[in-house]
């Protein structure tokens, strides 16, 4: 088994040779810790809504 550090390695590696240096940066970038609270705003943003609501979009978005 692999150590963690060993995992890294191979992992960076991996990223460098499927995307190169720059394609690697940019998708580690994407994991950053974003900000805020998003269990709170979620709750608030979902409060109002029932399942038939969230059912019913679906539906309203599915292809004919």
């Amino acid at each position: 088994m692999m150590t963690p550090l060993e995992l890294n390695r191979l992992g960076y590696r991996a990223l460098i040779d499927a995307l190169g240096f720059d394609g690697m940066i940019r998708f580690l970038r994407q994991f950053e810790p974003g900000q805020g609270d998003y269990t709170a705003e979620r709750q608030q943003r979902l409060q109002n809504i029932s399942l038939d609501d969230i059912f019913a979009e679906i539906e309203h978005h599915k292809p004919s």
